[in-house]
């Protein structure tokens, strides 16, 4: 973590992985792809809320516990809508900026501890976010609007910052 990340504790949210794997070592985990400026966020539309939650980034956050996932959205009938948001943060030239942004789809059920999940799409939208793409018109309204309101109240400057294709596919 650089200093310019400690010390501004806020912005500690938006990492998951220390260091480049790619710092000429040449040894163990030479050539991956680092996930230091990726975060998940959770955007719940039935509870009007989006947060950060780390733990998605390894399939472990408090939605995705303790539920069968089942490859069919039809036999999660009465799942809850949920939507992990991956949220990758570049640096530009005004300073750092909201640079892919690809939000996947989740229902959960409690009542029967089934959910239904596309690992695929899940990993592609990631992959995605990484390269600095903005998916997210296949999201419901609301939820793009709880998603901007998230990522504007987090750091106004990030958003200012950040390209216009994500300011015109959230709403105003």
């Amino acid at each position: 973590m650089s200093s310019d990340q400690s010390s501004n504790k806020k912005k500690n949210n938006f990492t998951i992985i220390k260091d480049d794997s790619t710092d000429g070592h040449g040894g163990y985990g030479y050539g991956s792809i680092s996930l230091e400026n990726m975060s998940s966020v959770i955007v719940d539309p039935n509870e009007n809320k989006a947060y950060v939650d780390m733990a998605a980034m390894h399939a472990r956050s408090d939605i995705e516990r303790r539920v069968k996932y089942l490859n069919d959205k039809n036999e999660v009938p009465n799942g809850k809508l949920y939507w992990i948001v991956w949220v990758n943060v570049d640096q530009g030239e005004n300073g750092p900026y909201y640079s892919g942004v690809a939000g996947s789809e989740l229902r959960v059920d409690r009542s029967i501890k089934r959910a239904y999940k596309s690992m695929p799409e899940h990993v592609t939208h990631m992959e995605k976010s990484l390269k600095g793409k903005v998916i997210v018109d296949h999201m419901d309204e609301h939820s793009k609007k709880l998603l901007k309101d998230f990522l504007v109240e987090f750091d106004p400057d990030m958003w200012k910052n950040s390209k216009d294709e994500l300011k015109d596919s959230l709403p105003k």
